[in-house]
């Protein structure tokens, strides 16, 4: 026997439908949004990318745990892929069931309480800690690596942004030298910019790459993870300069700018103002 629906049923099928679209499509086009007044661009060899502030932050707290970690750039790649599939790297309050932040980690399967999950990261650190326990996870494909963590509906997905999230690893693990900029109002605005607050940029640095953390660089590519994390978080703790490597960016520089040649800003300690 065959069901029939009456013409309002129709009708709310239809526009559910229609939104789900609209939803999905909008959420996709997150990391490749026309310029606003304020946001992050990254450039590597890959190609470029454009993100929201947030998500810039995000993915600069994924990376900066996996380096207090030691963990290699594979590893990063692995979280950002998984990172866009799930949440497109927002830290997200909300998700199927009772799946929250970044990986939609659901507390009720013992990922931590909601409130831990909506700390990147603490999130970040729980992704990792499952991932190094996947065997071979450098060497087999991303999608079955990030699976073997998330354990989700359709692991395959995660395979997609493999290529985007190369690009994000580049700039992010302080690989790709200057790969990352960011620009935002200093004036006026729905969100006006606070005062400047090095000290406390310093002591979430700390909080994400390990207690004892500095500006001053054992490397060079540490260097550029420190000022790439400083510049993501650049307009959440006001800080209007960042020097590093004979290159400095200004907040007054605007979306044009970018990092520009410095010949004061040494290779020894990243600065921050």
């Amino acid at each position: 026997m065959r069901r029939r629906f009456s013409p309002g049923v129709i009708a709310i099928i239809a526009i559910v439908a229609v939104l789900a679209v609209a939803i999905t499509v909008g959420l996709f086009a997150l990391l490749d949004r026309p310029s606003t007044d304020e946001g992050c661009r990254v450039t590597a060899a890959g190609g470029t990318l454009d993100l929201e502030i947030e998500q810039a932050q995000v993915a600069a707290a994924i990376a900066g745990v996996a380096h207090r970690r030691k963990l290699p750039e594979r590893a990063v790649v692995i979280a950002y892929a998984t990172g866009i599939q799930e949440s497109k790297l927002y830290n997200l309050p909300f998700g199927d069931r009772d799946s929250v932040g970044v990986f939609q980690q659901r507390p009720s399967q013992g990922w931590g309480t909601p409130e831990q999950l909506l700390d990147p990261v603490y999130t970040a650190g729980r992704f990792f800690a499952g991932l190094v326990k996947v065997k071979g996870y450098q060497k087999i494909p991303l999608h079955e690596a990030a699976q073997e963590v998330q354990r989700s509906a359709d692991g395959s997905l995660y395979a997609q942004h493999e290529e985007n999230a190369k690009i994000l690893a580049a700039a992010f693990t302080g690989r790709a030298p200057g790969a990352l900029h960011c620009w935002f109002p200093l004036e006026g605005g729905e969100t006006p910019v606070p005062a400047p607050a090095p000290a406390k940029a310093t002591k979430e640095l700390a909080r994400t790459l390990g207690a004892g953390t500095t500006l001053k660089a054992a490397s060079r590519r540490q260097g550029w993870l420190i000022a790439s994390w400083s510049l993501a978080h650049a307009q959440r703790y006001g800080l209007r300069r960042i020097g590093y490597d004979g290159r400095s960016w200004t907040a007054e520089g605007g979306e044009e700018q970018g990092w520009t040649a410095d010949p004061g800003a040494s290779r020894g300690a990243v600065r921050i103002s």
